[in-house]
């Protein structure tokens, strides 16, 4: 049986575990509107904005695709199929079965697929501006909801919002070899185009143009945004892309081959043998419930593992086999030169202090993250280097950012600012050599949001407490969505203005192509030059474009690969 804990649960408990003060504003006028699909009629709800109660429409649970159950676990998605009536969009959906770390739960269903539409109006001269997000959480949690994004800084503006769910862990990134068997893996990311081939076909029903459409994500969401940049499954589906705190080039963004379903199904009492298939091991998870699957699924990671940051126990993976619907045939690197998205005008960066992430993990085994140098090199690179390479590059690395090769320990904080480095900025740079390599005449926009709020920046104090300062991964989707640990801010303060031009830029460049809007008159966004600095709008309280200050670490970490291996 699976136990329903919503996203929302998990925030209330997480954040009065730590004394934070959790809202309830959630106000609609109680009118609905059905609107006529392709698939059927869909029911919404008009609501109203969270600041000024200005009206937009809301229609949460639409299915885009059949249920993956059955037989359908772990495959490709199907598109849903039509229905008779009115279907209840007035509500989201569950969101994908996973294993609620903080409470040691299991929550969603693996009925998952469904999207929502947020329309700022639903009839106007010209079709609104669409934005499709795609949520973060390393693949393994999260959910599209109102409880984390919430539309309403969003519906201040004449664009169309779309959120959807896709699958996380196993049951959306299980790979197996064997063709017949048509599970080669990233499941999630084929929800994920489907998606897409929804907003396609029916956006235009809800007042969207489809000649008009930003994908945009953080994080997991970033690197899946990243990823269907340069597959020819997504071709045309999408005109723009904003990618916040990730890349398809960072580390953590595709699997190496662990043998991680034979390591789940052993956690789940498999009696492997030498004569076993793909098949029976397929049968085997087929028969597991769809809680067993998340509860163990990131069991299975070593501590070995979490000492060298490979937490993520499924996720992308280049597929093993290239069939119909394959999204993945060959590693990255080998798709950068010739991916269709090096059309796209892109917006590119991420937070001050990424590393924070990590302020969890790392002092929970202080002792050996402090003193352990050798998992802070990439470990592509480790990996093909002998022990003489090795010491070298580690010397190198000592050299760069403690001025003494003879260090033997870090304090905690030294190394994340490190970890902001080797897990996100990194990754995120050599994106930006490929952009500047093929795609030199589009615009690239970077940026880094360094605004480091005492009370506004939630996914810090859950993640660090309350005495940690410094702008962590995720801190900026407290400036994007309305949530449950968003407070009323006085619309003086640095915070509001943080959401407006927040805001205002990414639906600027949602409508145009270009972020400047009336927001950014203090400091001109230009896009990067190739060849030239890589030159970043820091959004703090106040705005400067600046040569971002990464980027004298990014030399170091540049020459531990060839160039051939660098993008």
């Amino acid at each position: 049986m699976e136990v329903r804990v919503s996203v929302g649960d998990k925030f209330r408990l997480a954040a009065k575990a730590l004394g934070h003060k959790v809202t309830q504003y959630r106000l609609s006028t109680g009118r609905t509107k059905v609107l006529e699909t392709k698939c059927g009629k869909v029911k919404g709800m008009e609501r109203k904005t969270f600041y000024d109660g200005e009206s937009y429409y809301s229609f949460e649970g639409i299915p885009y695709a059949k249920p993956p159950i059955g037989e359908l676990r772990f495959r490709a998605p199907q598109p849903a199929e039509p229905w008779q009536g009115v279907k209840d969009c007035t509500h989201t959906r569950s969101q994908p079965l996973q294993r609620n770390a903080i409470l040691n739960t299991v929550e969603g269903s693996e009925d998952c697929l469904y999207i929502n539409v947020y329309a700022k109006q639903l009839e106007s001269p010209q079709p609104l501006p669409v934005m499709v997000w795609i949520f973060g959480g390393g693949f393994q949690i999260g959910g599209a909801t109102r409880d984390i994004y919430g539309p309403d800084y969003f519906m201040k503006h004449n664009v169309l919002l779309v959120t959807f769910n896709y699958r996380l862990g196993a049951l959306g990134f299980l790979s197996l070899k064997d063709p017949e068997l048509q599970v080669p893996g990233n499941a999630g990311l084929k929800d994920q185009v489907l998606a897409l081939r929804w907003v396609r076909d029916h956006i235009a029903s809800f007042n969207g143009d489809v000649n008009n459409i930003t994908l945009m994500g953080e994080s997991a969401g970033a690197a899946s945004a990243n990823i269907l940049m340069h597959t020819e499954q997504t071709r045309g589906l999408f005109h723009r892309a904003i990618v916040q705190s990730g890349s398809a080039l960072c580390e953590w963004a595709t699997q190496p081959n662990r043998n991680a379903p034979q390591r789940l199904a052993k956690r789940l009492g498999y009696k492997h043998s030498e004569k076993d298939s793909d098949a029976d091991l397929l049968q085997f998870l087929r028969t597991a419930s769809g809680h067993q699957l998340a509860q163990h699924c990131n069991e299975i990671v070593s501590q070995e593992e979490h000492r060298n940051y490979e937490i993520i126990a499924f996720g992308p993976v280049v597929e093993p086999y290239v069939a119909e619907d394959c999204v993945v045939p060959r590693p990255q690197l080998e798709l950068l030169a010739s991916a269709w998205g090096n059309e796209l005008p892109l917006i590119i960066g991420g937070t001050s202090f990424e590393g924070l992430f990590s302020y969890q993990s790392t002092l929970q085994d202080k002792e050996y993250m402090l003193s352990a140098f050798e998992p802070l090199l990439p470990k592509p690179v480790r990996d093909t280097i002998d022990a003489k390479e090795m010491q070298e590059q580690l010397e190198r690395l000592k050299l760069a950012y403690f001025e003494d090769v003879k260090r033997d320990s870090m304090e905690l904080f030294e190394c994340l600012r490190v970890l902001s480095v080797k897990n996100f900025w990194h990754g995120i740079h050599r994106t930006l050599l490929a952009r500047a390599a093929y795609a030199p005449s589009t615009p690239t926009y970077l940026y880094r949001f360094d605004m480091d709020s005492p009370h506004f920046n939630h996914y810090r104090m859950l993640k660090c407490g309350r005495q940690v300062r410094g702008v962590c991964h995720a801190d900026d989707l407290s400036y994007m969505f309305y949530m449950l640990l968003s407070s009323k801010l006085d619309k003086s303060t640095p915070e509001y203005r943080t959401i407006e031009r927040l805001i205002g830029m990414w639906t600027a460049f949602a409508t145009n192509g270009n972020p400047n809007c009336q927001h950014t008159e203090s400091a001109q966004w230009e896009p990067l030059r190739p060849g030239g600095s890589e030159l970043c709008l820091n959004i703090s309280e106040q705005l400067e474009f600046k040569l971002l200050p990464e980027s004298k670490e990014f030399v170091v970490w540049d020459s531990f690969y060839t160039r051939e291996s660098l993008y």
